[in-house]
């Protein structure tokens, strides 16, 4: 299987997504529109993967490339291809779609837990996971939604954790994927986003949670996915 990663910044990676997919021998490329990289064609992956960033649709004159990234996601999305979007890969899935992203009710940063909608709990990709658990958050916007969609997890501090637009289209506002070592990496480049607040972790509390299990439940996901009916009949038809 190939996966095709969108990067938004060097120091914001796919994590346990990326070692779970070298146990599964799968092909990875990576794309960096920032860098100036050119998006690639969707006959060129099996899977798309966008990554978060520091970016926001909101001032999307201020990254004028996240424009090809939202083309690329519609022509996937066209094409059938299952589309993952965490953070600000969420929120561009929605604007593909038509849906505006909006701010968020509360700025989350550090590791706090969600809640499983009913619809969350007999979701095909989060059917393993527990009603209640924890993962990183690290945002200020969150997903717009459209009528089709249905929103699968909640928090206190967000309404919007994770939807899903289609059978094969998902947004994570929340971030099951980081290690610890993503982590330390984030920390390093935005410093100034631990300032204090109801859903923000200082540096000491945020490098003190369990990633180990937190990264167990995006293999869960990543795994449902690969078992998911609708995913195989995608990927053979596209073959």
């Amino acid at each position: 299987m190939r996966i095709q990663y969108m990067i938004h910044a060097d120091f914001e990676l796919p994590g346990i997504i990326e070692e779970w997919a070298k146990q599964n021998k799968f092909f990875e490329s990576f794309c960096r529109p920032f860098a100036g990289d050119k998006v690639p064609n969707p006959n060129e992956y099996d899977i798309l993967i966008l990554m978060g960033g520091p970016q926001s649709p909101l001032n999307i004159a201020e990254s004028p490339y996240l424009e090809d990234e939202i083309t690329l996601i519609k022509k996937s999305i066209k094409a059938e291809i299952p589309v993952l979007g965490f953070c600000l890969g969420a929120q561009l899935i929605g604007e593909a779609l038509g849906a505006r992203t909006e701010k968020s009710p509360n700025k989350e940063v550090g590791v706090f837990p969600i809640e499983l909608t009913a619809e969350g709990c007999e979701d095909p990709l989060l059917k393993s996971l527990p009603k209640h658990f924890s993962v990183v958050h690290w945002h200020n916007d969150m997903p717009g939604i459209t009528a089709e969609a249905k929103i699968l997890a909640t928090s206190k501090g967000c309404p919007r954790q994770i939807i899903r637009y289609s059978p094969l289209i998902y947004g994570f506002q929340c971030h099951p994927e980081p290690t610890r070592k993503n982590i330390e990496a984030m920390i390093k480049h935005c410093p100034n986003d631990l300032t204090p607040g109801k859903f923000i972790q200082s540096r000491v509390e945020f490098l003190n949670n369990d990633f180990t299990t937190i990264n167990k439940r995006m293999v869960q996901i990543l795994d449902n996915l690969i078992a998911s009916t609708k995913y195989l009949e995608a990927i053979n038809s596209s073959n």
